[in-house]
């Protein structure tokens, strides 16, 4: 976990759909509760809130789904739920959530009293398409590090009849010294190459220098693509992480399906966050490596940065787009897979409006969606806007994985 300012980074684990089983997510609940150590009053808390909002989805909705899953960061973990459904959605929301609004035998609690239990409670619904509820639980009193809301969150779905899913998706910080900002002009594309790239150690992640020595030098494998006139991109070499804060985003698709699938994105994750480039096409150079052996993967990553910047690589069939209220922009990949085949990797540069958001998701959703679909959900968390475009565009016929990144600064 990175805090910066009131943002958040926090790492997403034990993952559990439930369709059409609110006992099963009910008693998931407990086990999460008292396995993460919310302790038993928190843990029941956790419980009643899960087994109304099941009960409600069970009720009063068509093609509902329940997400369990554990939030961490270093020093705390909780539990967040989220909600699902195609249908028929609230005309009234505020009535919905006063007290004692239930109806057709549930807890009689109403959604008013989940919104008190949870630490975050957020709602988008709308008649005629359907409700996204989100809900989490933190142990109490509720700790410091985790009062902010995250802006990167995503969301992944195995394909129906899997246990495990072989798209995935994962964040972290990244702040290089001014000397890392720069590049290496004698550096060339390495993706066909075996030579190893220079490995930096903590300390000088972290601008300490143990016994006065400088910084190591990381090679550039990438060259930068700026949006040009008339839509045109103008080559430029030298592509570069600003110094300072930034963040990395990783969406990645193992290659088919089930266990073989979840292995190989599961060691792009782990080549991700122990990685030290800071450029998208550094980090991409860290997973390839990482993914030999595997079945390889689709794979984008993106670099985030004050002022909106956002610098993108991708190989295979990524979608990636920055979006606003009523724009879509495009982020090209390039053909090749993660792992075994990538041709010269290029970097694109875009801003993010005023806003906006940064879309990346698997090809188990379809790219024709709209800016206009996200439009109303763009003031929610991450993670809700990741729900709705997944009920939007998801396919149940293969494994879908999808991460949002809002404005950080």
């Amino acid at each position: 976990m990175i805090a910066m300012g009131d943002a958040l980074l926090l790492d997403c684990e034990d993952t559990a759909w439930f369709r059409d089983r609110p006992e099963a997510a009910r008693g998931a609940a407990a086990a999460l509760g008292r396995r993460i150590g919310l302790g038993e009053h928190r843990t029941a808390q956790l419980v009643l809130a899960v087994t109304e909002l099941a009960t409600n989805l069970a009720k009063h909705t068509v093609d509902g789904s329940i997400l369990l899953r554990v939030l961490r960061n270093r020093s705390v973990a909780g539990v967040e739920v989220i909600v699902i459904d195609g249908g028929p959605g609230m005309a009234d929301v505020p009535a919905a959530l006063r007290d004692g609004v239930s109806t057709v035998g549930t807890l009689g609690l109403g959604l008013g009293a989940v919104t008190r239990l949870a630490d975050r409670f957020d709602i988008h619904s709308l008649p005629g398409t359907g409700t996204l509820q989100l809900a989490r639980f933190w142990p109490h009193p509720q700790p410091l590090s985790v009062a902010g809301e995250a802006f990167v969150a995503g969301i992944s779905r195995p394909i129906g009849g899997e246990e495990v899913c072989g798209d995935a998706w994962a964040a972290r910080g990244d702040e290089p010294t001014p000397e890392h900002a720069t590049v290496d002009d004698a550096a060339t594309n390495s993706a066909s190459k075996d030579t190893a790239p220079a490995v930096l150690d903590w300390s000088a992640m972290t601008a300490a220098r143990p016994g006065g020595s400088s910084h190591p030098r990381i090679q550039r494998p990438d060259r930068l693509l700026r949006p040009g006139i008339g839509g045109r991109s103008e080559l430029v070499h030298d592509a570069a992480a600003a110094s300072g804060r930034g963040v990395l985003v990783m969406s990645c698709d193992g290659l088919g399906h089930g266990p073989m699938a979840a292995t190989a994105s599961q060691a792009a994750i782990q080549a991700f966050r122990t990685g030290v480039g800071h450029t998208p096409a550094q980090v991409m150079e860290e997973v390839h490596r990482a993914l030999r052996g595997t079945r390889g993967a689709a794979v984008a990553i993106a670099r985030l940065e004050p002022g909106g910047r956002v610098l993108f690589c991708g190989i295979g069939n990524i979608t990636a787009a920055v979006i606003g209220a009523d724009t879509r922009s495009n982020l090209l990949s390039h053909p090749g897979i993660v792992g075994h085949q990538m041709r010269r990797l290029r970097t694109y540069e875009q801003q993010l409006p005023m806003g906006g958001a940064l879309v990346m998701h698997s090809d188990g959703l379809s790219e024709r969606w709209k800016p206009g679909d996200l439009a109303s959900l763009l003031h929610h968390p991450p993670a809700l806007i990741a729900a709705g475009l997944l009920r939007l565009a998801g396919t149940r016929r293969d494994d879908a994985s999808v991460v949002i990144t809002k404005g950080a600064w």
